[in-house]
């Protein structure tokens, strides 16, 4: 067997080794380990916890299209509306990583982590309660404002009420996962999510169909099933968070739940800006989408069609960044801030490596796959050709994504957040704009201005991490 064949033997062996032991939930000391395995002993579990979150919409989704289109539609809108949700959670979510982290990096601080941990679950109970209250009361109008006519209203009010009054779980499911990251016991948040998935798979068509002692809830069993799924989740790892018998680093005592106001005030500096960066986000993909709906209803099918297929593999890929923001947390509490910063460039040449691949597979499988979703040949054609030129952006979006996350890990959620606004605002949805209109090139134009975002984020970020102020803030 040839030198390279031998190398390459062995980097699978160690890669399966890690593997294994990354599956095992034991504890490691990610300040010490060494830099390439410490990045995949959390990157593993992380990737498959995202996996599993990208796999409840795509239930849901399966089982509903039994239904009817205008249950469907339900979904779709509702899961629209939930972004907001989402959005608060997630930027939340990157508070609870940074402190957390952080913490535990200061010489093993678990008490001041648990401490940050739970002013992070009182923050995010008192916000998802309040928002699931405001949009429970307006849940048809909100479906009327997203463009149901009155027969999905009549059908989806009672979907998004039980939706927007289980927020809580979505919540909780989040910052608990998250707070799990920060202290490095990724397994447990990837375990969760999973359990959850499980439950959901059974549930879902039972709920909706009304099989075996189950009751016959239509679509709306589908948010039953959800916020059932996801409640059991969130008691499995308090369960584990709370109780001595779990090997987590991070333990959760009532006196952690005691409202502290100065630490509450930082966190929500660090949460806020983080969720003004998911907004951001979320409302840049809602502006494109408005734009591929002035050249017609295919290409509003199509870019449908392909941007669900993008947001699949990005999740793996998010996985991977969220383990150098942990990385970043713990070893700048630990006062090595070049430790963290060669955490990132690990992380990052992962990421690229992956999406790397998977872009190029999806540029040359992207019309069988694209046919998955579709069987019209003008959609097809349409998805064909929006996953072609936006797969070209995903090497750089990976770059992107794992700079953020390194400054979101530091806490300094705000440079992620003004570097959305400017590439995503400011830059992809008026040049879509010019592109699709001003230039005549319709969907092509709003298809071409994703690289050209995503390249800029990525140049922009690098440089910005290059510079090296994230290694100085303090939380």
């Amino acid at each position: 067997m040839s030198s390279r064949a031998n190398d390459l033997v062995n980097a699978v062996q160690s890669f399966w080794r890690v593997s294994v032991l990354a599956l095992q939930g034991r504890q490691y000391d990610y300040t010490t380990e060494s830099m390439g395995r410490a990045v995949l002993l959390l990157a593993i579990p992380m990737v498959l916890e995202m996996v599993a979150e990208s796999i409840f919409a795509v239930v849901n989704i399966f089982w509903v299209s039994r239904l009817s289109s205008e249950a469907v539609a339900v979904v779709g809108l509702t899961e629209a509306a939930m972004s907001l949700i989402y959005a608060f959670a997630v930027g939340i979510s990157f508070a609870a990583t940074a402190f957390v982290a952080r913490r535990i990096g200061e010489n093993g601080d678990t008490e001041s982590a648990a401490q940050s941990a739970g002013q992070v679950i009182l923050l995010s109970i008192a916000v998802s309660v309040g928002l699931g209250l405001l949009l429970c009361v307006f849940a048809a109008d909100i479906l009327r404002l997203l463009g149901a006519d009155e027969t999905i209203v009549a059908l989806g009010s009672e979907y998004a009420r039980v939706m927007f009054a289980g927020n809580v779980t979505v919540f909780l499911m989040f910052v608990i996962n998250a707070i799990l990251r920060g202290a490095g016991d990724a397994v447990l948040a990837m375990r969760a999510l999973w359990f959850s998935n499980a439950l959901n798979l059974f549930l879902a068509p039972c709920l909706l169909f009304g099989w075996g002692p189950f009751p016959e809830l239509g679509v709306t069993g589908a948010a039953y099933a959800t916020t059932i799924s996801r409640g059991l989740g969130v008691i499995y790892l308090l369960w584990h968070v709370t109780g001595d018998h779990s090997h987590v680093r991070l333990r959760l005592r009532l006196r952690h739940l005691k409202p502290v106001a100065h630490e509450i005030g930082l966190i929500m500096v660090t949460a806020w800006s983080g969720i003004a960066q998911m907004l951001v986000s979320t409302t840049s993909a809602i502006g494109l989408f408005s734009i591929a709906a002035l050249s017609g209803t295919t290409a509003l099918a199509g870019c449908t069609v392909a941007l669900r297929v993008v947001q699949f593999v990005l999740m793996p890929a998010l996985g991977l960044a969220n383990a150098g923001a942990t990385m970043v947390g713990q070893n700048l509490g630990a006062e090595n801030p070049d430790r963290a910063a060669e955490a990132v460039r690990i992380a990052l040449r992962y990421n690229v490596i992956f999406l790397g691949i998977v872009g190029t597979l999806i540029f040359v499988f992207a019309t069988p796959i694209s046919a998955i979703f579709t069987n019209d040949p003008m959609v097809l054609h349409e998805s064909t050709l929006a996953l072609r030129i936006v797969t070209i952006a995903l090497p750089f979006y990976a770059a992107g994504m794992c700079f953020e996350a390194a400054f979101n890990g530091a806490g300094d959620t705000w440079t992620p957040a003004r570097l959305n606004f400017i590439c995503f605002w400011i830059l992809q949805v008026p040049l879509a704009w010019v592109l699709a209109v001003s230039f005549k090139m319709g969907s092509l134009g709003v298809y071409a201005s994703v690289p050209i975002s995503f390249s800029v984020l990525a140049l922009w970020s690098a440089f910005l991490f290059s510079r090296g102020k994230w290694k100085e803030y303090e939380i």
